[in-house]
């Protein structure tokens, strides 16, 4: 069983911080990589950021040098820090799972960012 649990999304000014949280409850899975996708509206899901099990990370050219992607392992959490906000920026941001030994991935709900002008 595998459930995740998504929060930290707000609204904030252009230049503003704000940090996502996705916690994973696991049970008879291995979590691999975890990620955070975003879609604004009319826009395809696009990935903001990856970390692997290992601690290795990637992050779209948009929010390089802006946002930091992190997990806790003991608490089987990612989080993204973002920090100077930009409009384009706002989007509902999704957490993902990847499942070792071909066991899938899964979805977080998803958490609203909105970033006024």
């Amino acid at each position: 069983q595998v459930q995740l649990v998504e929060s930290g999304g707000g609204l904030v000014r252009v230049g503003g911080s704000l940090r996502l949280s996705c916690a994973a409850s696991v049970t008879g899975y291995s979590i691999n990589a975890m990620g955070w996708y975003r879609q604004a509206p009319g826009k395809q899901r696009e990935l903001v950021a990856a970390i692997s099990s290992g601690g290795s990370t990637n992050y779209a050219d948009s929010v390089q040098g802006r946002f930091t992607i992190s997990r806790d392992n003991a608490k089987n959490t990612v989080y993204l820090q973002m920090n100077s906000l930009k409009p384009e920026d706002t989007a509902v941001y999704y957490c993902h799972v990847a499942l070792r030994y071909g066991a899938g991935s899964r979805w977080g709900q998803g958490t609203q960012v909105t970033v006024s002008s």
